[in-house]
Parts: C-alpha cells; sequence; structure tokens
C-alpha cells in the first residue's frame, strides 16, 4: 500500500508539472514587457514543481551568519543539469545559460519568459554582450546567478574560474554568494557529453537516491579583493576546499 500511495503521489506531480508547463508555455508568448513583473515568480514556481515531479528532495544548508545581502550574485558548481531548476527553485535569481538553451523545446521558450540570459561560451563577443548585460541586470535591482566553470564540467570542480561573475562584482559593487552543491548519487546526476536533457531527466527520476544538498557560505565581498584575478582565485580555492570537505 505504502508503495502504491508514492506511484500515486508521483504520478499527480507529473500531472501537475505537465499542466502547469502547458499554462507556462502559452503565457510566454505574451510580450515580454507585460512578463517582467510577475512571469519570474511563476517560473520559481514551476521550477519547484518540477523538482517535485523528479521526486527530488533539495536541501538547503546555511552556513553564514545574519541574512544573506538584499541584492547578490550567486555562483555555483555545475556538475549537473539539475542546477538549472534547483537554484532558481531555491532562489530569486535571473540565470545565465548556454545559447543552445534558448532553443530546447518548451523549456526554451520558459527559461527566455523568465528573463534568462543568455550566452555563447565559444564567441568572445556573446560573452561581453552577456556580461554587460549582467551588470545592467545588476544594477537594476536583480540578483544573478552564474557558473563560474563555464558550463557543466564533471562532479570535480573544473581546474579554474572564468573572470565573469567576480568582474560583474567588481564593477557593481555587489557581493557574490557561493553555493556548493552536491549529490549523494553523483554518478546519477552528473551530465555527461552523451546524454542528452530527456535522458538525463529521465536518469535523475530514476536514481535510488535523490538527494541533493546545496549548501551557502558567507558572501564575499568585492571590496576584500584588488583585482578580478585575486577574486577569482579565491573563490575558486575555497569551492575545493568545500569539495575536499563534502565529497573527498
Amino acid at each position: 500500500m505504502l508503495w502504491l500511495a508514492a506511484r500515486l503521489r508521483n504520478l499527480c506531480a507529473w500531472l501537475d508539472l505537465a499542466a502547469f508547463t502547458v499554462a507556462m508555455a502559452l503565457l510566454a508568448r505574451l510580450p515580454l514587457a507585460w512578463l517582467a513583473g510577475w512571469y519570474p515568480k511563476l517560473f520559481q514556481r514551476w521550477c519547484r514543481a518540477f523538482v517535485r515531479a523528479l521526486g527530488v528532495e533539495l536541501r538547503l544548508h546555511q552556513h553564514y551568519t545574519g541574512h544573506l545581502p538584499e541584492r547578490y550574485i550567486l555562483i555555483a558548481n555545475h556538475p549537473s543539469a539539475f542546477e538549472d531548476i534547483g537554484i532558481p527553485a531555491l532562489f530569486p535569481v535571473t540565470n545565465l545559460a548556454k545559447a543552445e538553451v534558448r532553443h530546447w523545446w518548451i523549456v526554451g521558450r520558459i527559461a527566455a519568459a523568465a528573463g534568462t540570459l543568455f550566452v555563447q561560451r565559444e564567441d568572445k563577443t556573446s560573452r561581453q554582450a552577456a556580461q554587460a548585460a549582467l551588470i545592467d541586470a545588476v544594477r537594476a535591482g536583480h540578483n544573478v546567478a552564474i557558473y563560474p566553470e563555464g558550463g557543466c564540467k564533471g562532479r570535480l570542480i573544473w581546474e579554474r574560474f572564468l573572470y565573469g561573475a567576480f568582474s560583474v562584482s567588481l564593477e557593481t559593487g555587489v557581493p557574490i554568494v557561493p553555493v556548493f552543491l552536491h549529490y549523494e548519487a553523483q554518478a546519477e546526476f552528473a551530465w555527461g557529453d552523451d546524454e542528452t536533457l530527456p535522458q538525463k531527466i529521465l536518469r535523475i527520476s530514476r536514481s535510488p537516491n535523490r538527494h541533493a544538498h546545496y549548501h551557502v557560505f558567507e558572501p564575499l565581498r568585492p571590496s576584500d579583493f584588488a583585482d578580478r584575478d585575486h577574486y577569482a582565485a579565491h573563490a575558486h580555492a575555497c569551492f575545493l576546499a568545500w569539495q575536499r570537505r563534502f565529497l573527498e
């Protein structure tokens, strides 16, 4: 009976997500100017519905004192596709995503309508335009989320961090909130180059262990760093230390 009840709850969660997704896709066809005030909040609810449908238990661990800054730039490691819904499910942020996400079926339209910023990683002009857009978004009062590894790099922290998030922080004076995340079933969540997004979603939903841990640490203040090199190197060293603490 318990097994059947769990199956029914999961089915209801997927039906709820399907109906929610259809509604979000239809609303995304409205002019962007009409969506700006309320669609991002709806997007956060949609992300939470997606997390429930996948059956992932998303756990937030607060390792900081006091409260988070009113405005911040969130950075996190990026081992899985799950972060694309996991981060906005917990934090009211505007995401920076690779340009290919814009063209994902249904999801791409929803992400664009929610205000997601896109970058063609291999194109210098696109990277510069994305950084300018991030600075504008932060100055307009938005929190933004950036993955300084520059994409999904596997289970372990990449060898270096890109400068984008740190340049935006120095330019705007807005602090960085570092979030180290890990999944107990790392192999099931990590996104390999040979997997499509639907395959990854199916694999996550079938994982026998769907516990996700998002560790939030003390904000990093741009006034404490002389330049982006020192800023990025310090953040990278912190993430390596957290990796040793939680994964090794």
